[in-house]
């Protein structure tokens, strides 16, 4: 009899069968119905990520940075020509936290909100990093010294309060600033970080009214050659795109159309993906090309489709709270969604595997804010700084992973009895394993204790050259458990609590003997 397991296990006629099916590359699954899921996905896929050819519990965190009083709600970084800096916004101070360790005194203290956004800009004079909060006058970095608006000698910014300034973004050499609460953007001189600020009010353009909640930058290839627009959102979801050259003169800006998608969650709503951009919506996240050309009832645009049901209702329970963000990490080919379930003290990460579109969850790492640094990824915290995926421990603590595969009857329909389950895993280590097989759509943890065998190596001038295994990297182990339970579909299950140790999961192997239809 052929069917979808045939490539996983040939059927027999003998009283048991086993089967092997692979890993779930295939990623989390949050869309389709329990009994309508691949087999290379996951019903749950806690701290495991799923790689392209095997799942990986994911790496930990060190704290980067520590002695920081309060919640790290934002992370800067300045560009300089030949410097860069990290900073980390926490109550009412900033902290230069470049070298890492236990910081100093602040560099920025009185301040009103730690919930910055900023852009770096470069012009004949240097290098600065400028930043708004809605409460306090704009402030500059330049490289050795802070600045804000109003300190006179060149940082005097007129036309517009800054303090009422809530995002801030920077188009074709000019600084753009949202105002709050308003449908206006103001820009200043074209290379310039201070001067006279003019208004784009688009008060007029929108039907539904609101305001802007964020300015973004948007590059297209329409088959011409790359091609920029400006885009405004306003928190009502209508997306305003403009093409511009020079705002100041009829013929240098045109309005390229007005369009509707979902409401954007949070300010930090937006990242640069390819040439495309991701917009954190009511919808999911979606990216702007393909928002714009289909309409709100097409969940496939949204490229957390598979995991929509989650995705909705985390919107939907914890949208108002201050966190979502969205960073992408190029070395590892992830994209983090950040998810705040409770301000300040419980985040968790959506995490989707750009090469393949596979998602999991990441819990364990409490982040309030992200930013990407020399090409490492940097969270805020309460108290600290964390550098992401680094090491194998979560600061001093064991990672915990947890997974359910998908349920499915394996070829056999009728009611049967799983006898045996090992997991082929690759690990440096003999770590905690718990498995054991789900039946029926049954998501509770009924995980056991599994056994490893410890790898040992070899050792120099003892251990014989073409016998022995050498150095200490990832070795296989695959050891049988045995189990009595009984239905009609089943799903392996895996978790681990593991400290400073490797582990990747390949494949699963039951062995099940079948029974009769009830």
């Amino acid at each position: 009899m052929l069917n979808q397991f045939s490539r996983y296990g040939k059927m027999r006629t003998q009283a048991s069968t086993t089967v092997s099916i692979p890993a779930p590359i295939g990623g989390w699954n949050a869309r389709d119905s329990l009994g309508a899921m691949a087999v290379e996905d996951a019903v749950t896929l806690t701290n495991w990520w799923p790689g392209t050819n095997s799942v990986i519990l994911r790496n930990g965190y060190t704290k980067w940075a520590t002695g920081i009083t309060g919640q790290v709600e934002s992370i800067l970084s300045y560009s300089g020509g030949t410097s860069n800096k990290l900073f980390a916004a926490a109550t009412t101070k900033v902290y230069d936290i470049t070298s890492g360790g236990a910081v100093g005194s602040p560099d920025l203290t009185s301040l009103t909100n730690a919930r910055w956004q900023y852009v770096n800009m470069r012009t004949t004079a240097g290098s600065y990093l400028m930043m708004v909060n809605g409460a306090d006058k704009l402030r500059f970095y330049d490289g050795s010294a802070w600045h804000k608006d109003g300190d006179g000698a060149g940082w005097d910014i007129t036309g517009v309060d800054t303090s009422t300034c809530v995002n801030i973004n920077l188009f074709k050499n000019r600084v753009w600033l949202v105002e709050n609460g308003t449908m206006k953007a103001w820009y200043l001189p074209i290379n310039s970080i201070a001067g006279a600020a003019t208004a784009l009010d688009m008060s007029s353009l929108v039907m539904m009214g609101g305001y802007i909640m964020a300015g973004m930058n948007w590059t297209l290839d329409a088959g011409y050659g790359m091609d920029d627009y400006l885009a405004f959102i306003t928190n009502n979801g209508e997306v305003l795109v403009w093409r511009l050259t020079d705002p100041t003169t009829p013929t240098g800006i045109s309005l390229i159309g007005v369009y509707n998608i979902g409401a954007p969650i949070n300010r930090r709503c937006w990242v640069k993906f390819g040439g495309d951009l991701l917009i954190i919506t009511q919808d999911g996240v979606v990216p702007m090309s393909g928002a714009l050309q289909s309409s709100r009832l097409d969940p496939r645009v949204s490229i957390t489709n598979k995991i929509q049901y989650a995705m909705s209702a985390a919107i939907s329970t914890y949208g108002a709270n201050f966190g979502w963000h969205l960073l992408y990490y190029p070395k590892e080919n992830q994209l983090i969604l950040n998810v705040p379930i409770a301000e300040g003290s419980q985040q968790q990460q959506y995490v989707m595997n750009n090469i393949t579109k596979s998602w999991c969850n990441f819990t364990g790492w409490n982040a309030n804010c992200w930013e990407l640094y020399e090409d490492n990824p940097y969270f805020g915290g309460d108290g600290f700084v964390g550098l992401a995926w680094d090491g194998t421990v979560d600061d001093v603590n064991s990672i915990q992973s947890f997974a359910i595969q998908s349920f499915q009857t394996y070829g056999v329909p009728s009611q049967k009895q799983c006898q045996m389950i090992r997991f082929h895993l690759f690990t440096n280590g003999s770590p905690a394993l718990y498995g054991n097989v789900n039946v029926d759509y049954n998501l509770s943890d009924l995980s056991v204790q599994l056994g490893t065998t410890a790898q040992e190596y070899g050792l120099w001038d003892v251990a014989l050259w073409d016998q022995a295994n050498w150095g200490a990297g990832l070795m296989p182990t695959a050891e049988w458990q045995g189990v009595t339970e009984i239905g009609y579909t089943f799903a392996p299950i895996i978790k681990t609590a593991t400290n400073g140790i490797q582990v990747q999961w390949v494949a699963s192997d039951l062995v099940f003997q079948g029974g009769g239809t009830l």
